[in-house]
């Protein structure tokens, strides 16, 4: 037989239940809460007085083990991440939670500190077209090559010939877009796509044709995925060059996206990198996960300071976790200074080339979709 004590308030032996109202585990009127569900076990009605101090307390407990996790995150380097893995895991909030709300704290932050949208009233029309034309006038041969036409780098010196002339190829396309679409095959499959990007950025800006079935129907053109792909590519770069704080506002928001998406890549390469250790991959993701909280905790206090002083602190806040981030694989993973930095600089720079080509690849959806 159990001991039971004399609770108080809704926990009275009176409104104890024998059986949970949550999960239907069966209980013993001793428990005060269920053993299956952790929920308590009262069959009292709730009233005001009660629901708010629930609120309170959960509150409260969550507050705690936030204050717990910021506390081992700041002063115990790859401590948290280790003592979590064992099983030490109440006192601490979730690493993917916390992670995920950490990187919509920050995005929010930098879109409501930094007035992108200011940037839609720059006039981007010749700056559009000086981009149309660089991109249609750069061949590129089968090895990637740059093989005729104009330099990129000759072409910056050269902004308003350049302008001229996409004007006297505008003119050659309006004159007859059917005709000159049909003389778009060049084999190489960037050099045929860059051209119908120019095709199409011409009739948009000066047909007015918004829209892909509207443009066929009139000129004629395939309905197939690589003239579809030019097409939207067309428009969400004209979008982008005309409303650019527009997308630098839309592109931000997807970040957090982002995040997730790389650091499970990235743990596979950590995972490699740390083979021979006892850890599997949750662990070395759970790793991930903390750091880069940490990293969002630095940029954070960044951003504020920045904003509050009208200062830059980046570079000091990223030299702060790079050194946090070298005491946290030492602690972590256990090896020797020197072998821990040479794992560590291939695996920054890994992230490195990770983070670029996941910019390019969120840009280029962010603009195919805009």
């Amino acid at each position: 037989m159990k001991h039971i004590t004399t609770p108080k308030g809704r926990y009275k032996l009176k409104y104890r239940g024998t059986k949970c109202l949550n999960c239907d585990h069966s209980l013993d009127i001793s428990d005060k809460f269920c053993p299956n569900c952790s929920q308590e076990n009262s069959t009292k009605k709730l009233n005001l007085k009660i629901y708010i101090a629930e609120f309170f307390s959960t509150l409260i407990s969550y507050d705690s083990k936030v204050i717990r996790t910021l506390s081992y995150l700041l002063f115990h380097p790859g401590k948290i991440t280790k003592d979590y893995i064992l099983g030490k895991r109440v006192s601490f909030t979730n690493p993917f939670r916390f992670l995920l709300s950490l990187s919509i704290i920050y995005f929010l932050l930098l879109n409501a500190t930094g007035d992108y949208t200011q940037l839609d009233n720059i006039n981007t029309s010749d700056d559009s077209n000086f981009l149309f034309s660089g991109i249609s006038e750069m061949n590129f041969d089968n090895n990637g090559s740059n093989t005729k036409g104009v330099n990129p780098s000759d072409s910056l010196s050269t902004t308003r010939n350049l302008i001229d002339y996409k004007r006297s190829k505008d003119s050659v396309i309006l004159r007859n877009p059917a005709a000159y679409f049909e003389t778009i095959k060049d084999t190489n499959t960037f050099n045929r796509f860059t051209k119908k990007i120019d095709f199409y950025n011409t009739l948009i800006r000066n047909e007015k044709v918004y829209s892909f079935q509207a443009l066929r129907q009139k000129y004629n053109i395939p309905n197939t995925k690589e003239n579809l792909l030019s097409y939207k590519t067309t428009k969400g770069l004209l979008k982008a060059f005309n409303q650019p704080g527009s997308f630098i506002t839309a592109l931000i928001s997807r970040l957090p996206f982002l995040i997730f998406f790389l650091l499970p890549i990235f743990t596979l390469f950590i995972l490699m990198t740390y083979v021979r250790k006892k850890y599997n991959y949750t662990d070395n993701l759970i790793f991930c996960f903390h750091n880069q909280s940490m990293l969002f905790i630095l940029l954070i206090t960044s951003l504020l300071i920045d904003t509050t002083f009208n200062i830059s602190s980046n570079i000091v806040f990223l030299l702060i976790f790079g050194i946090y981030l070298y005491i946290a694989m030492l602690y972590f993973y256990g090896q020797g200074r020197i072998m821990t930095f040479v794992k560590y600089m291939f695996l920054n720079v890994v992230f490195l080339i990770l983070a670029v080509l996941s910019m390019v690849l969120l840009s280029l959806g962010s603009i195919l979709t805009y």
